[in-house]
């Protein structure tokens, strides 16, 4: 019998390779390991898109592209310029962190792509639409109130309805150019108390409206989240839109929800939602549904899966981050889909053309901290490890100006040159605690700098790492590692931040040379 064990063993080798093989072609949950949060997702045809909220950032409402559910890019944002307060411009020493626009609302009808959205900074609620979702130009109308977390509903009367709130949930009519409430039919509250399916220990009351008609029959997805438990996937049924409303708890795993329906052309439905993950932000799941006696079943064995039967993904480079080196040809855009400013900026103080290959950041106005700087420019931060890198040439910076590379939150965390006087010196500045600290400095005898920031969000370590070059092969270290944190104020994940702010006068500027970013740990590291 000796003879078998070694191929015995051979092939059980093998088995487990090709197990863990076959494996490894799966889509992996989560199917975008990035801050993508509150998305609403339509199908037309064989494409998905899919829109989410970016608040206080400019482009705003993202909208991107799927043909598998699981490899996504960036074609497009509903609004340049939101409107033009000093909350949303960051002047006048106003901010509008963790506001501007939230949950957002996709959906397509005759031919028109809809995309609505509310904002607590002006009140109002947006609605966006364009026949070319990916090139065409979008037309907004504006309206009091700002509906919160509202789901766009065309149904099939022809009349148009937003369902929103947060416990009890609400039903009003629009008028049918979608310009605003139609007065003339009253609010109807829909459901009394959304939350009660989760239990009666509520924590955050019921929100995140998205509604559906499968069949014939109304469902409403929305979040929940008991006290003492994990955000909860709450759906209610109904044969009317106005009711009666039958709710159930349709999924209540590793916190996961917030969401609602996609459907594949071969019939397979799945539950896209979100999971809260540390500082990285809030990232996207996507769990199978079935159907059973009229309801919508989510997960596996009421689980999350680890893996989907879905294409496995090719990364979220270039189509959700990307490097750049900003060498623009003509007719090209001066920044691609994947950069989004911090707040709006000034249009006159930022960029690619003055200096050929290069971003010019120059200065307009006086700023105590980072996170009053105007022009600031940011990716997503992508885990679990994402890398960031610049150089940037400092000669013309003028004194008490401070530029280089952040990771943008609250608690923010920045590695750049600090001039004064006629004294240059490359800075690190901690605010992981919530206070910014400047924790070391080294100074600098040359024009051009290399900086670099490692993000750790595996297994929710949620470290950053600062690094400088004088060559841009060989890095040093600069201060501690940081603790980096999601903080409610914000409400997002933490972003790659080039920048160039003056504490003293205006008129300096700051050219980076490119941004590389990488999925990978560094060497060093």
């Amino acid at each position: 019998m000796k003879k078998f064990v070694v191929p015995m063993a051979f092939f059980a080798v093998i088995f487990l390779c090709h197990q863990v093989f076959a494996q490894q072609q799966k889509a992996q949950n989560p199917v975008i390991f990035a801050d993508v949060p509150d998305m609403s997702m339509v199908r037309v045809g064989d494409a998905y898109y899919m829109s989410s909220t970016t608040m206080h950032m400019s482009p705003g409402v993202p909208i991107m592209k799927s043909k598998d559910l699981i490899n996504w890019k960036i074609v497009s944002y509903a609004y340049d310029t939101l409107e033009n307060v000093d909350a949303l411009n960051l002047t006048n020493g106003k901010n509008a962190y963790g506001h501007g626009t939230w949950a957002s609302s996709i959906r397509y009808h005759k031919g028109t792509f809809y995309v609505s959205t509310f904002a607590q900074t002006t009140g109002k609620t947006y609605i966006y639409t364009t026949k070319d979702i990916e090139k065409g130009l979008w037309k907004v109308s504006a309206f009091r109130p700002g509906l919160h977390d509202h789901s766009l509903f065309f149904d099939d009367n022809g009349k148009v309805y937003m369902v929103y709130g947060g416990g009890k949930i609400r039903l009003v009519e629009l008028k049918s150019d979608l310009s605003g409430v139609n007065t003339d039919v009253p609010e109807r509250i829909i459901i009394e108390n959304a939350s009660l399916p989760s239990g009666e220990n509520i924590g955050l009351p019921a929100e995140g409206s998205q509604l559906f008609k499968v069949k014939g029959k109304y469902y409403l997805f929305n979040i929940t989240w008991p006290k003492g438990g994990m955000r909860t996937v709450v759906v209610h049924r109904a044969d009317k839109i106005t009711g009666p409303y039958d709710g159930k708890t349709s999924l209540q795993d590793l916190g996961v929800a917030q969401g609602g329906l996609i459907d594949k052309p071969n019939g397979e439905w799945f539950a896209y939602l979100f999971r809260d993950f540390g500082a990285v932000g809030r990232i996207p799941y996507l769990v199978p549904v079935k159907w059973q006696d009229g309801w919508p079943v989510l997960g596996t064995n009421g689980k999350v899966p680890e893996t989907l039967d879905l294409p496995m993904s090719k990364g979220l480079m270039p189509g959700i981050v990307a490097s750049d080196d900003f060498n623009r040809k003509n007719g090209e855009p001066d920044l691609p889909l994947v950069w989004q400013w911090n707040h709006q900026p000034d249009a006159g103080l930022w960029s690619v053309k003055k200096r050929a290959g290069y971003l010019r950041l120059t200065t307009g106005k006086i700023d105590s901290n980072f996170l009053q700087a105007r022009n600031t420019l940011t990716q997503r931060t992508i885990g679990p490890f994402s890398s960031g890198t610049t150089a940037v040439d400092v000669a013309m910076m003028k004194d008490g100006d401070l530029a280089g590379l952040g990771i943008l939150q609250k608690n923010y965390g920045l590695v750049g040159v600090s001039v004064e006087g006629n004294s240059r010196y490359m800075v690190i500045i901690d605010a992981g605690t919530g206070k910014p600290i400047e924790k070391e400095r080294v100074q600098l005898e040359q024009d051009k700098i290399y900086f670099k920031i490692d993000c750790d969000f595996s297994q929710k370590r949620d470290l950053a790492s600062f690094f400088y070059s004088l060559d841009g092969k060989v890095w040093k270290t600069i201060g501690n590692p940081m603790k980096m944190a999601y903080t409610i104020p914000h409400f997002m994940g933490y972003r790659f931040a080039l920048f160039n702010y003056a504490r003293k006068q205006t008129g300096g500027y700051a050219d980076f040379d490119y941004f590389h970013i990488s999925d990978k740990k560094s060497p060093s590291n």
